[in-house]
């Protein structure tokens, strides 16, 4: 599809998204309240919309970003397919960092937050790596087992933590599977910048993945400096995904299966990518968030449920596809 094409459809979701998640819940609100957001009344519509749905949305939008675009720069950094931020360990060590920073160093809102999310994503992923390194070196299937192991064994870390603190725990059990309703307008306006910062680099950083993609021998026999390129990747995806899951908790899987859409739709090239995982990324997230407020109403799905549900198959395909299973 041509690119133009791809991020026109891309808009178009993301539009039909938002709605959904401004205006779709146990108790809809009518779309004309949308045009009375500045209204200093008290309709109870515009209310839930100004105080509850806008900042969900929002969070999504950010997340979603977020976790999308770092798929698409570690799929191309590390030429694995199964490379997700949840996959390779990314998420659960910045989920422990946030519940560590929370019950043992007092952290408060952002950029706290951010920066311990950010500080456990880059740790959890080197450890990762050279766990997935050792041996006859790295594989796409031995970094997806070396981070569902890291994943688990920071899973239970953090069980342990919040365990032994109830407050931290009371606080973190929703945030912990993915929701969006945990975010405020102060985490929000202090995660932004970290995002706005990662987007960039993922940007001016993408078209050199292109190159990278054909073999280190010839990336670096075209002028490429391999080290930058690699760190600059990483710090990237760092600063995205654990951005992403200071706010929203480790939603699973949407880094794995938006990379894949958009390279679907666009092909090869890691700045379309990039772009177009700017806007599928929301669409996953919000989708899922407006899914999990309606299967069981009045009672809501978090949205890394919905999104680990649909995911773990697709996971289970590509897996199979690379191994060759089934032809």
């Amino acid at each position: 599809m041509p690119a133009a094409g791809a991020l026109a459809l891309a808009s178009a979701l993301l539009a039909v998204a938002v709605l959904c998640s401004l205006l779709v819940g146990p108790e809809s609100v009518p779309p004309a309240a949308l045009l009375q957001l500045d209204d200093p009344g008290v309709d109870p519509d515009v209310l839930v919309l100004r105080h509850l749905r806008l900042p969900r949305t929002i969070t999504g939008v950010l997340a979603g970003s977020g976790l999308g675009v770092a798929g698409v720069l570690l799929i191309g950094l590390t030429r694995n397919p199964l490379a997700d931020p949840g996959v390779v360990g990314i998420n659960a060590g910045a989920a422990l960092a946030v519940v560590v920073g929370i019950a043992v160093l007092g952290v408060a809102g952002m950029p706290g937050l951010a920066w311990c999310a950010l500080v456990g994503a880059a740790l959890a992923g080197v450890v990762v790596h050279l766990l997935g390194s050792a041996g006859r070196g790295a594989t796409p299937v031995s970094i997806a087992i070396a981070g569902a192991a890291v994943s688990a064994a920071l899973a239970a870390i953090t069980t342990a933590v919040t365990l032994a603190d109830r407050t931290t725990f009371a606080a973190f059990r929703f945030w912990n599977v993915g929701a969006l309703g945990t975010a405020d307008p102060a985490a929000l306006r202090g995660a932004l910048p970290f995002l706005v910062a990662g987007l960039a680099l993922a940007v001016g950083v993408a078209p050199v993945l292109d190159v990278l993609a054909l073999g280190d021998d010839v990336a670096a026999g075209l002028g490429a400096h391999l080290g930058l390129v690699r760190a600059t990747t990483a710090a990237a995806a760092v600063l995205l995904a654990g951005t992403a899951v200071a706010l929203a908790g480790p939603i699973a899987f949407v880094g794995l299966a938006v990379p894949h859409a958009a390279r679907l739709l666009v092909g090869v090239s890691h700045r379309r990518q990039v772009l177009l995982a700017v806007l599928l990324g929301p669409v996953v997230v919000l989708l899922a968030d407006s899914v999990g407020r309606l299967v069981l109403a009045p009672r809501e799905v978090q949205a890394g449920l919905v999104t680990a549900l649909v995911g773990a198959p697709v996971l289970i395909a590509l897996v199979r596809r690379r191994l060759g299973v089934g032809g």
